[in-house]
């Protein structure tokens, strides 16, 4: 946040900022120059040809090519100039959408009418975001009611965030300090004050605020623990548990491909774990039986967020290894995914 008390732009404090500036700015130009130029043709034309009457039109040569010739020209140009916007606008829309592989992974859960903010490590954030400075931050984002919208406009970064899926939105802050998050999508009586702020911190001040977490462990040991708890490791064997069970092995499932009963394939990614926990049916894997009944209800988005977590610390990250296929824990040669059942005292829980 600059200390100015009027900007006519936001500060641009991230490494996408002056591409999507340069963007706007091309857009305003060209809108601007055919804009004074249309209106500038419209007022000359109007004087130069208007109707006098002493004199008599000449006829019109049917046959010239000139008009022709202009016509051509000016659909050319535009044509070329709308062509340009297409592919620099394509080319910042997939840099945004492809978080890099190594980046620093943040789960964003937006609720009316406020952000809460969940670390790895294990920290929580209501309304306030910390990340270091030259680090590429990659948001997980899910709604608990209603579409909100994550917006930094110091960032340039603006993602829906949708209630029942996971969206994606990553940055690389380049500047420390203060910046402002809104909600840009209208969520309520309360949206306007469905604000919060990201600081953006150097890296030995980042590493001594995250040291002073929660205390409850990072989110991958909160999932084992709420694992556990659910009774999920009576049919899925997961970390250093070899035993068989009636449902594959989640070791380095995710990111992987996974072969489903009706022939189809998918990948194990954030979507396809939270579907499978509240709709068990939705995705049967090949070679099991549909015996999961569904969460829905019982496991919060918090909850969710960390059972996904817990199951990404089992594989490989960010889909490095897209067609690989963990071993199974049966004879079936299809894996699952990682879902619980539905209590300790039901042992038949997962189909997955």
């Amino acid at each position: 946040m600059g200390e100015n008390s009027f900007q006519l732009f936001p500060e641009a404090a991230s490494s996408i900022a002056g591409q999507v500036d340069g963007l706007y700015a091309y857009l305003v130009l060209i809108s601007a120059f055919f804009s004074l130029l249309i209106a500038f043709l419209v007022v000359f034309f109007a004087i130069k040809y208007r109707r006098r009457n002493d004199e008599i039109p000449a006829a019109v040569d049917e046959h010239s090519i000139g008009g022709m010739v202009l016509e051509i020209v000016w659909s050319i140009i535009p044509l070329g100039l709308s062509m340009i916007m297409f592919a620099w606008g394509a080319s910042i829309f997939f840099t945004e959408s492809r978080p890099p592989a190594d980046s620093m992974e943040i789960y964003v859960t937006g609720k009316q009418w406020m952000w809460k903010i969940q670390h790895n490590e294990g920290a929580r954030e209501i309304n306030e975001l910390h990340v270091p400075v030259n680090r590429d931050i990659r948001l997980t984002l899910t709604s608990e009611d209603v579409i909100h919208d994550f917006y930094v406009p110091a960032f340039r970064t603006k993602t829906d965030v949708l209630p029942g899926r996971y969206t994606t939105e990553w940055f690389r802050p380049t500047k420390v300090g203060q910046y402002h998050i809104f909600c840009a999508e209208y969520c309520g009586t309360k949206h306007s004050g469905m604000i919060g702020t990201v600081y953006v911190m150097n890296e030995a001040d980042y590493d001594a605020w995250l040291g002073a977490g929660s205390g409850e462990g990072s989110m991958a040991e909160q999932g084992e623990s709420l694992f556990n708890q659910l009774g999920c490791g009576t049919c899925h064997a997961s970390q250093l548990n070899k035993e068989t069970g009636r449902c594959p092995n989640l070791n380095g499932l995710f990111g992987t491909t996974v072969d489903l009963k009706d022939g189809s394939k998918v990948r194990a990614d954030e979507s396809y774990i939270r579907e499978s926990v509240l709709y068990p049916q939705a995705k049967i894997v090949a070679g099991y039986d549909d015996i999961m009944p569904t969460f829905k209800g019982l496991v919060t988005e918090d909850g969710l967020l960390k059972l996904v977590e817990y199951v990404k610390s089992l594989g490989p990250k960010n889909g490095t290894q897209t067609s690989a296929t963990p071993a199974p824990t049966q004879t079936s040669s299809t894996p699952q995914v990682a879902v619980p059942p539905a209590r300790a005292t039901q042992p038949n829980a997962g189909n997955r």
